[in-house]
């Protein structure tokens, strides 16, 4: 099934499948008595880096099949959507906060709730999905559908499964958590349940996510191989 959208299909449903059923509580809870919690990670690392692979080298020989001419319109999309899943991504990974990993242990912590998570709980899983519908937008090819459909699915439902996690874990401390943030963007503070920390953000974070969205287009041919900068713009800065 090696070059075949099929085979893609079988390694991105692995892939997203292989973190939903891992990291489910009751799978979890069996592999970590068996392995141990140092053995699980392990374990759990290796399968994602496997499967992980294993998609990328099933997309790169994937057969170029256009479902739709990505023009500017669509282009402009991407343009418009990676600064943001940049600065949520960026924010989500350098602030503590009860859904990242080892996060149950902020419980009863003051500060629980702060920064980018009094506007959503899942910044770096809403970079993500911003990140494939733009991606999805601007490919327009059947490969890239899958492809990025399926990290988008992962991370949607990731937010679903870690909230679940979370409440398991933290049992009646969840509760504050779950009443003053939202999955959502922005929807706790539009019902009023939680004022945005601008300030916890701060305009590092800020800069930082945007400084990258800049970046990657440059990068894009020696990290993903494709160009997506014309020539003459990249002239300049040779």
């Amino acid at each position: 099934m090696t070059g075949t959208i099929e085979g893609l299909s079988l390694a991105v449903a692995c892939f997203v499948g292989g973190h939903f059923i891992l990291s489910s509580v009751r799978v979890r809870g069996r592999a970590v008595a068996i392995l141990g919690e140092t053995g699980f990670r392990a374990f759990y690392s290796l399968a994602a880096i496997a499967t992980m692979a294993w998609t990328v080298m099933a997309y790169k020989v994937a057969p170029e099949i256009k479902l739709w001419q990505a023009g500017m319109t669509l282009t402009h999309v991407a343009a418009v959507l990676m600064p943001l899943a940049c600065i949520l991504s960026v924010a989500g990974l350098t602030t503590r906060s009860v859904t990242m990993v080892g996060g149950e242990g902020m419980a009863g912590e003051p500060d629980a709730v702060s920064g980018i998570a009094t506007i959503t709980r899942h910044p770096f899983l809403w970079g993500v999905v911003l990140w494939a519908i733009g991606h999805i937008a601007a490919n327009g090819t059947a490969a890239g559908l899958v492809l990025f459909g399926g990290m988008a699915v992962l991370a949607l439902g990731g937010m679903a499964h870690i909230d679940h996690r979370r409440r398991f874990a933290m049992g009646p401390d969840w509760g504050p958590i779950a009443m003053t943030t939202s999955a959502i963007p922005f929807l706790a503070a539009i019902q009023g349940r939680h004022r945005i920390d601008w300030r916890g953000i701060g305009w590092a974070r800020l800069s930082g996510g945007i400084l990258l969205a800049g970046a990657l287009p440059f990068l894009h041919p020696w990290l993903f191989g494709k160009a997506i900068v014309p020539d003459f713009v990249m002239a300049l800065f040779r």
